[in-house]
């Protein structure tokens, strides 16, 4: 209602579901990171994901994601507290997508 007592309408407004449109891996945050750091990723379509973390000898150290997502943009956490310092790889596997970046672990 306004002032002057007349009613009037505003035009409908619709709020889309964003979704990525390609797949993306981002650089963790903080980078180098004590003890824990954050990977983002978006993914367009729904897909099997799996995010896992390796030393430098090529190893599994951990598993952050490992299942079915929807499209979307997500986030895991990496808790390095039991991990050595060093270099670390952390990759994305989403459909035909897959990407590697490089992290720092210090302590």
């Amino acid at each position: 209602m306004d002032n002057d007592g007349t009613i009037s309408f505003s035009k409908v407004v619709e709020v889309e579901n964003l979704k990525p449109s390609v797949f993306n891996l981002s650089q963790n945050y903080p980078n180098p990171f004590n003890p824990s750091t954050v990977i983002r990723y978006q993914i367009p379509v729904d897909s099997r994901v799996s995010v896992k973390v390796y030393n430098v000898l090529g190893n599994v150290v951990t598993t952050l994601q490992n299942g079915f997502q929807t499209a979307g943009e997500y986030s895991v956490t990496l808790d390095g507290s039991n991990l050595a310092s060093g270099v670390y790889f952390y990759k994305i596997e989403a459909g035909e997508f897959t990407a590697t970046k490089k992290m720092l672990l210090t302590k």
